[in-house]
């Protein structure tokens, strides 16, 4: 049974060896992710270059997400490292105090602009949530502060706005340089924190272009004030190629009861919008340390996949918990086990909007015949961008879905669909029946099918037109 669900690690120090790295690979990782915040540019292409030459050698399509810092909406750093903050204390937050003078009383900001983006009454949340601060009063560049629920505060804990509303550019200075990065070691995906609006997505596809790049624009929405507005979600979803579910920052802002809820609608609005998504935050974390998940996180994995997520991301797991392929082989094995269930998955109900595009509805007819016809194994789809299996994949079907290309950036770009294999194919020039004969060949040749199996096969009378998907067959393979 193949998987359909697809999986994004995070690399760091526990995945750093090429060991590991094909460990992980091994294991089912679709997805690699460079996270930007940590590591200079060396450890990243380093990275990059392993990834890239395991993956050929072990014959995997595997794709490389390049993952924005954003901005640092964080408080300074304590004299002492941390202070024990009670509950109903005074506390200012200071933008013109030194970064590192903070005590018991006051601290430190890395955001400046903090105090213009607060008024009287708003609650700030520190520390993923875990410390808040009521705003008494703000007198210049201080906040002052009642503390609400207290705790230990260390060093440059972030700062959330409960409800949202910072004014923070989605991209800052570090973000463009390491946007050149990403251009230069050629990513499949490049992630942007924090987005605000379709304008920020558009500025980072302007930048990645300028520096030679081509990723795919993958917008985190983190934001409440995206989340709370229909068409503002809609119009950044619009705007980019793929979007995830980053709850992390989003719980905070909005708070968890509201999370669950929020989830269910962004997967349902990027799968309607033909946008791949990824669900991710603390999906495994019980397992950074521990051997197995607790029930809770293998209801809370295959909840998404129930959702129709395409994939679910890990974090600290892979970067830096104790067993790294492990914790991937028991988020395959969740995700597979909700997939024995396609009657309970979530269906989409795709926008009537790209109902004039050939491709998609050839797709679209393709994935109702497949679903129809009795005795089909499989869709075979011959692509040049990746349009036509994305539409495919849209649409609930427990039949596996063989992107044949001859393009790599496409074949890795595909690893992210829900329920789409990637296959390396050299269609050739010649697009009749000689090419299906090709194709269905290489697909025996694999294993992926057999004598006498039924499949539906889809391309265009032009391999080499984006766009250009015009046919559908229904082929028993000899």
């Amino acid at each position: 049974m193949l998987r359909r669900t697809k999986i994004v690690a995070t690399l760091g120090p526990a995945t750093e060896s090429e060991e590991q790295l094909t460990k992980l690979i091994e294991a089912g990782v679709n997805v690699v992710r460079l996270n930007f915040s940590h590591g200079d540019a060396d450890d990243h292409r380093i990275r990059a270059e392993r990834i890239r030459s395991i993956a050929a050698r072990l014959g995997r399509s595997v794709a490389i997400l390049g993952d924005l810092q954003g901005p640092k909406i964080r408080i300074g750093r304590f004299q002492n490292g941390k202070i024990i903050l009670p509950d109903g204390a005074d506390f200012i937050l200071d933008a013109e105090l030194p970064i590192d003078a903070g005590d018991e009383t006051q601290v430190g900001l890395a955001y400046k602009n903090l105090p213009n983006d607060c008024k009287v009454g708003d609650v700030l949340l520190l520390d993923d949530g875990r410390l808040s601060l009521q705003v008494k009063a703000i007198e210049g560049s201080r906040i002052v502060t009642t503390t609400l629920d207290g705790g230990e505060l260390s060093n440059n804990k972030g700062i959330n706005l409960a409800g949202g509303g910072l004014s923070a550019d989605a991209l800052t200075e570090k973000d463009k340089e390491d946007i050149k990065l990403a251009a230069s070691l050629g990513v499949d995906f490049l992630a942007v924190s924090f987005v605000r609006s379709a304008a920020d997505v558009e500025l980072a596809r302007k930048l990645l272009g300028e520096a030679g790049g081509s990723a795919a624009i993958l917008s985190k929405i983190e934001r409440a004030e995206v989340v709370q507005s229909h068409e503002l979600l809609e119009e950044v979803i619009k705007a980019s190629d793929a979007v995830m579910v980053a709850r992390g920052d989003l719980g905070v802002e909005i708070g968890d009861a509201e999370l669950i809820g929020v989830q269910k609608q962004m997967i349902n609005v990027a799968r309607r919008l033909n946008r791949p998504v990824i669900t991710a935050t603390q999906m495994m974390e019980s397992m950074i340390h521990n051997t197995q998940p607790t029930r809770a996180e293998v209801f809370d994995v295959a909840n998404a996949v129930l959702d129709g997520t395409d994939a679910v991301m890990l974090s600290g797991e892979t970067a830096t918990g104790k067993r790294p392929h492990e914790v991937v082989k028991a988020m395959a094995r969740i995700c597979q086990g909700a997939e024995k269930y396609p009657e309970m998955i979530s269906g989409s109900s795709l926008d009537k909007a790209y109902a004039g595009e050939t491709d998609a509805a050839i797709a679209l007819a393709a994935m109702h015949a497949a679903n129809s016809l009795e005795g089909v194994k499989a869709i075979v789809c011959l692509t040049k961008t990746g349009a036509t299996p994305l539409w495919m994949s849209r649409v609930n079907t427990s039949l596996p879905i063989f992107a044949l290309t001859r393009y790599k950036t496409t074949e890795r770009r595909v690893a992210l669909f829900r329920g789409v294999e990637s296959v390396a194919f050299d269609s050739g020039s010649k697009y009749g029946s000689e090419v299906n004969d090709r194709a269905i060949a290489e697909l025996k040749e694999r294993g992926l099918l057999e004598s006498g199996d039924r499949i539906i096969l889809t391309k265009g009378e032009s391999g080499e037109v984006e766009g250009g998907t015009n046919t559908m067959q229904i082929v028993t393979v000899k």
